[in-house]
């Protein structure tokens, strides 16, 4: 398995936002998006053996565990590792770009999956598996990065067309500028969290944060 990066770090994004978290950053994105803040990640990296990962995650000594990328579901071994870390008790949290089908992916209730919905700011928005949305469930998330007003329709359409059964979440492009966003989302009353990046805000655009 091509593996970038692992290392310890907050969680930034999502319901657990602030949780201390191990991150296993794998290589490989078959989307390119325009607003793309690991594009080192694209082909950089070394081969690893899951016994390797393993080893490497259980030296940050964290409960929670977080499958990013690049795009973890481009790499085949990928349902195998996340059994390994279930099996091992781990929380773990799955980012996937909505891209690749997630068909293979075991139902559990440690297992998040963090979706994204890419707008058509990001420049992939045809590039997106739909079907996927009737996979995830109450205890998964759905994000949606929000650059301008077309991203915002944008979202708020699929939202009415699929009405996910998972918690929703709107972020600004660059994770920071929160206001504009979080007031809209108040006027018209939707059903979703308006979310930082929150290492942006702690690190900047520091690797490996």
């Amino acid at each position: 398995m091509k593996v970038y990066s692992i290392f310890k770090s907050l969680q930034g994004e999502g319901l657990m936002i602030g949780a201390p978290t191990a991150f296993i950053r794998t290589s490989g994105c078959p989307l390119r998006c325009t607003y793309c803040d690991t594009p080192q990640a694209f082909d950089k990296g070394e081969e690893m053996t899951l016994d390797q990962i393993m080893k490497k995650v259980a030296k940050q000594k964290c409960r929670h565990v977080c499958l990013t990328g690049g795009e973890p579901m481009a790499q085949k071994e990928t349902p195998k590792l996340l059994v390994r870390l279930l099996n091992e008790g781990y929380r773990v949290v799955l980012e996937t770009n909505g891209a690749m089908s997630l068909d293979e992916l075991p139902c559990v209730e440690n297992l998040t999956i963090s979706m994204d919905i890419k707008c058509p700011s990001s420049g992939e928005a045809d590039k997106m598996i739909f079907n996927n949305l009737e996979l995830l469930g109450p205890t998964d998330q759905l994000k949606f990065i929000i650059a301008d007003d077309v991203d915002y329709g944008y979202a708020k359409k699929i939202l009415e067309e699929y009405s996910p059964k998972c918690e929703v979440i709107f972020t600004p492009v660059g994770g920071k500028e929160l206001k504009s966003l979080a007031e809209r989302v108040l006027k018209e009353n939707l059903d979703v969290r308006v979310l930082p990046q929150l290492h942006k805000f702690i690190w900047g655009d520091e690797d490996n944060r």
